[in-house]
């Protein structure tokens, strides 16, 4: 088939490989200037399989009342005059019951452990360098409460078969030393030693070269302007190239990766994606001689801490906001002083830049993966907070979705 992709994040660039892969021709449309451009851009780095669990789950609701009013609150709401905004709200809430977010924990976590092989598989292909550590994430607790949670959550990832192991203060200093100049007071921690960091705009950036090497067309600078559709069928996708000529895209498919924006591109259409953007921040700067190794998640207060290389990456928050991508200093200083506190000699702190995404959520967290209700029509977006954990795997599921019929996995596909 011929296929057009919108969209040349993550999500786009591995759907294009992997359709490449499958014998189609495939063309990625963009309007950036490259790949991974927007919210592949600076994330956390992490392919965290040790976290399925949905930001939607039972102790959320509590946490949200807590958090209200607080500026520098892990999770903020900015309420706004936006339907679409509260809508989302009240059909996340709906996901916080036990049992919706059980089912939703135990589909994140089969699409996120095939995700990772397929990775793993692909990097050793292809010969992908971009950052990765292979050392394992730490999820630090700070307090009591928070550490009690630990063996809960140890025991209900091995039922997933995800491996873990719960660390008392002084194993966790020994897996990661540099928590030895901690200011802060460590409670303990659980070690997922399987999972990885990476920076996933350098990935995307070779994947999409390996793809052109194979064969798949790149139209970077190239604006989506709408579907073209007819009778229920779709025509093509108008566009508007670098130089402001507009024309129009003809293929037998068209899918669409196009994360927070996904949902206006296909609501002329018909469809109802219940995807709304939810912001995170990002800190990144060169790391100094007591930077940690090993991946940090600080459980306490919704932080990570990645290393790349020569450089330290601090993200986290969730802002709903709508499509803001403003960088307040009131939302990016507290992750750089927490970073701070947990290693005091982390970095150049002078030279941190500062960064603003928009993950594209859905109110379960689990993403949008299937077929649209008109013929040719498929998706590959939603990913929420684990776009890079699931990159690899749920392109793989829509190619071979695509090709044979059939996922190679048991997750939810999105309905015609």
């Amino acid at each position: 088939m011929r296929i057009i992709v919108l969209g040349a994040g993550l999500a786009g660039v591995s759907t294009a490989w992997y359709l490449c892969a499958a014998g189609h021709e495939v063309t990625v449309v963009d309007r950036c200037d490259g790949p991974a451009m927007e919210t592949s851009f600076a994330n956390g780095g992490q392919i965290s399989v040790s976290h399925p669990e949905p930001w939607s789950n039972p102790r959320t609701p509590g946490l949200v009342m807590k958090w209200l009013g607080k500026s520098d609150a892990p999770l903020l709401f900015r309420f706004r005059a936006d339907r679409r905004q509260w809508m989302w709200g009240m059909a996340f809430l709906r996901e916080c019951s036990p049992w919706r977010s059980h089912t939703n924990t135990l589909h994140i976590a089969r699409l996120a452990k095939f995700s990772r092989d397929e990775l793993v598989k692909l990097r050793q292909q292809l010969n992908l360098q971009y950052d990765q550590q292979t050392r394992g994430i730490l999820h630090t607790f700070f307090t009591e409460q928070d550490y009690a949670q630990a063996e809960p959550h140890a025991n209900l990832l091995a039922e997933l078969g995800i491996r873990s192991e719960v660390a008392t203060a002084e194993q966790c200093r020994q897996i990661e030393p540099a928590l030895h100049g901690s200011r802060a007071t460590l409670m303990g921690g659980l070690f997922a030693p399987e999972d990885e960091t990476g920076d996933a705009h350098l990935f995307t950036q070779q994947l999409a070269t390996a793809c052109a090497e194979a064969g798949v067309t790149f139209r970077y600078g190239t604006q989506i302007d709408r579907f073209d559709a007819r009778q229920g069928r779709l025509l093509g996708v108008s566009i508007t190239d670098a130089s402001g000529t507009r024309g129009a895209l003809v293929a037998d498919a068209y899918v669409v990766t196009l994360g927070s924006y996904s949902r206006a591109l296909v609501r002329p259409l018909g469809e109802r994606l219940p995807i709304y953007p939810v912001k995170g921040y990002s800190v990144t700067l060169p790391a100094g001689a007591g930077a940690p190794r090993v991946s940090i998640t600080d459980e306490s207060r919704r932080i990570v801490v990645s290393r790349m290389g020569d450089r330290v990456r601090i993200a986290g928050t969730a802002e709903l906001n709508g499509y803001d991508l403003s960088i307040p200093r009131e939302r990016t200083m507290p992750l750089l002083n927490r970073a701070l506190e947990l290693f005091p000699e982390l970095g150049e702190v002078a030279l941190a830049q500062s960064w603003a995404g928009l993950r594209p959520m859905t109110p379960s967290n689990v993403p949008i993966i299937g077929a649209g209700h008109l013929q040719g029509l498929y998706y590959n977006t939603g990913h929420g907070s684990l776009g890079w954990t699931m990159a690899c795997g749920s392109a793989r599921v829509l190619a071979d979705v695509m090709t044979y019929g059939k996922s190679p996995i048991d997750i939810p596909l999105w309905r015609k």
